[in-house]
């Protein structure tokens, strides 16, 4: 079976435990389910601007929830099968550029993960 895998947007949806979208997460095996390390690497990044910020208006509650965040983060994907941007990804995303496809380079890349796999891509872009 193909894997399904969840783009920024869905993995956002996920983690606010979205009613309609963890009631068809249920229909799935969980082994089937994947992230890719560009999902990461964004939400990383806003978790760490929302830290710098929470830092320079240092409001003590901001901070603390901000580094709360990050650690809930961090422990969502510990659990979760994540993908590589790796060489087959590249030249997925390679070909992809090529064709002039107009979406963003992240989600290309998200969907060049997803071809090199050849898994189903949960997306709005999709």
């Amino acid at each position: 079976m193909s894997l399904w895998i969840f783009d920024t947007d869905h993995v956002s949806l996920i983690q606010r435990e979205e009613p309609l979208l963890a009631q068809k997460l249920k229909k799935i095996n969980t082994s089937l389910i994947a992230i890719t390390v560009i999902t990461v690497e964004e939400q990383m990044r806003g978790r760490l601007n929302n830290i710098r910020q929470a830092s320079q208006s240092g409001k003590e509650e901001q901070i603390i929830f901000a580094y709360a965040n990050l650690r809930k983060t961090v422990d969502f994907y510990r659990i979760r099968k994540l993908l590589d941007f790796d060489r087959a990804a590249s030249t997925r995303y390679t070909e992809l550029i090529r064709q002039k496809i107009r979406i963003g380079t992240r989600d290309l890349r998200i969907a060049a993960i997803a071809l090199s796999v050849d898994g189903i891509l949960v997306g709005h872009n999709c």
